[in-house]
């Protein structure tokens, strides 16, 4: 039996290519899974392979679809193999029932592993360089220090309310909040 897997890294992402290309490689039966990069979790994925029998075929449109890793890629694989599974992925034309297959998957996990490698490198050193230049990541700050050491003193006089002092600021009760608890837990 032909048994498809198709994932998306994000919600927002359309999953129509990859159901297109399981339904035309002939897959009876197609899991489908939208999930954001944080979560581990991929349900879809464990019944898929629970549905597996020995003899059957998981279709996938992409290696990457599969596994995030190497390491995770290669472990899937060798589960399918240990419950008598092959494997089929459309896009790299791999199919593990031959020689020449096995030795491409492998060929082709090893060559996307090392380009996130890659890319992760590039990454990192963009970032670095950045702060060399004196460029901080992350969101801009709303407030100056003074400001906050302002909305500290303005919040520890108890007749100044959050809203008003927010809105003289122009930020949030939270912010002002959050500019409070800063020192709260910098005390701890």
């Amino acid at each position: 039996m032909k048994i498809g897997y198709a994932r998306t890294s994000t919600i927002d992402q359309n999953l129509d290519l990859q159901l297109d290309a399981l339904t035309q490689a002939g897959c009876e039966k197609v899991y489908q899974e939208k999930i954001s990069s944080v979560n581990d979790h991929r349900s879809e994925l464990e019944n898929c392979l629970k549905a597996l029998r020995e003899g059957d075929t998981l279709y996938i449109w992409r290696l990457d679809r599969l596994g995030r890793s190497l390491k995770e890629l290669i472990s899937l694989v060798n589960q399918l193999q240990e419950m008598g599974c092959e494997l089929v992925s459309i896009k790299e034309n791999i199919d593990t029932s031959t020689p020449t297959g096995k030795l491409a998957f492998h060929l082709f996990a090893s060559l996307a592993e090392f380009e996130r490698e890659l890319i992760r490198e590039r990454t990192q050193a963009g970032i670095l360089s950045a702060r060399a230049r004196g460029r901080m990541g992350g969101r801009p700050q709303k407030l100056t220090d003074t400001e906050k050491v302002m909305i500290r003193q303005l919040m520890s006089d108890r007749s100044n309310s959050p809203t008003d002092i927010a809105k003289r600021f122009g930020v949030s009760r939270a912010t002002v909040y959050s500019v409070t608890k800063e020192v709260e837990m910098a005390k701890s």
